[in-house]
């Protein structure tokens, strides 16, 4: 009780002082975390970051180690999106429930869902930033088999116990109320990209594309397909290697390995097109970062990526080859066009600041303490109710 009445006390100013965090180390998640985690450090907010799924590698505790109000704490237990991951997931939540006694967080935030569902003493922010339901829909144009059943009911139970819930765009929060049932209040905080660490530079004659190549959703398979009929070459930044084994192997295109931020950022300073042909994509931190880098964008047409990016891009359907082909081609052909498209889409990432999306997110974490007061004192007058 008395962490809780700390908790609240905190957050009745401005900006709280402590977050508690969750992250995975694969992919968008992380590089959000840390984008994020940067931002409110220059709001003077300290974070302690708990990760789950692969241990961090040694360049990513580099990052992390470089934001002075950051500290890091990991585990290698599954996440729950893996395969048999239960064990570990409440292995997690013990972890986390003690790491919020010992850290002591004004606030909870958990870009998980399960851990909604944990009785921490803090507010509690969940963050939906994608999900195996509406992936499988995407992916495999049906609804997930029962064998997701009780990974529906973890992100059920979750997000029921948030304080206030977030997503990256209104297509991803709609997905959320759809596949879950869930009708609280929630807010759309956008992510955000770094613009001094993707920079425009000259451009050369290629076409780039970024992402898990084992990941069916990004739909680079589209993108091996089309490439011997285009004149300019298709390069892939991503990693081959599933977090549980197997390895995909890249066809067609020029295959660069899961590459560290700044020889990514090098990548996408000398591309002249952008190319996430995807099937889901509920924000694309990847289609950020081309956009900040001068990159035109040729983007799968579904609603997440056309809410971001409307007319600053060109969408193509992600089953039509056919299009793709014909759009990059158009593209190649048409450096005006490239231009064009290229300055509307970094203008519009400009917006999509990490300051803005820090501001965002002490909103949502005041919205949370007020959520968490207003459940108390419901409570309390229920007692003093029954006891009288």
């Amino acid at each position: 009780m008395r962490s809780r009445r700390r908790s609240m006390r905190s957050m009745r100013g401005d900006v709280p002082r402590r977050v508690l965090m969750t992250a995975d180390t694969v992919g968008g998640v992380w590089t959000h975390a840390l984008a994020l985690i940067a931002a409110l450090g220059e709001r003077g907010v300290r974070v302690a970051l708990a990760t789950m799924g692969t241990p961090p590698s040694v360049a990513q505790c580099a990052a992390l180690a470089r934001i002075p109000t950051a500290t890091l704490f990991a585990s290698g237990c599954k996440l729950e999106w893996m395969s048999e991951p239960w064990e570990d997931v409440d292995a997690a939540g013990n972890w986390l429930l003690a790491l919020e006694r010992e850290w002591r967080p004004d606030v909870v935030h958990l870009n998980q869902f399960a851990f909604g569902a944990l009785p921490f003493a803090s507010p509690k922010v969940v963050v939906a930033h994608s999900c195996v339901l509406s992936w499988w829909r995407a992916v495999h144009g049906e609804p997930a088999p029962a064998a997701w059943d009780r990974y529906r009911d973890a992100v059920t139970r979750g997000l029921a116990g948030a304080d206030m819930v977030a997503a990256p765009t209104r297509a991803m929060l709609a997905s959320v109320r759809e596949h879950y049932g869930y009708a609280a209040d929630a807010m759309v905080i956008a992510n955000a990209g770094d613009a001094c660490a993707f920079v425009p530079g000259p451009k050369a004659p290629r076409v780039l594309a970024a992402g898990r190549l084992w990941d069916a959703a990004k739909n680079l398979a589209a993108l091996e397909a089309v490439a011997p009929a285009l004149p300019w070459p298709v390069r892939v930044a991503g990693s081959l290697r599933h977090p549980e084994g197997g390895e995909r192997v890249s066809r067609n295109v020029q295959g660069l390995g899961e590459l560290e931020p700044r020889a990514l950022a090098a990548e996408l300073a000398q591309a002249s097109i952008y190319a996430l042909p995807a099937r889901y994509e509920p924000f694309g931190l990847s289609a950020l970062e081309a956009a900040l880098a001068g990159c035109a964008l040729v983007l799968g047409d579904i609603a997440s990526l056309r809410e971001v990016w409307g007319d600053a891009a060109l969408y193509v359907a992600p089953d039509d080859h056919g299009a793709l082909q014909a759009t990059l081609l158009r593209l190649i052909g048409d450096a005006a066009l490239r231009q064009r498209l290229a300055r509307a889409a970094r203008a519009r990432a400009l917006r999509l600041s990490p300051a803005r999306m820090a501001d965002r997110y002490v909103d949502a974490y005041r919205h949370a303490a007020r959520a968490r007061q207003a459940a108390a004192r419901a409570a309390s007058d229920r007692e003093h109710a029954c006891a009288s």
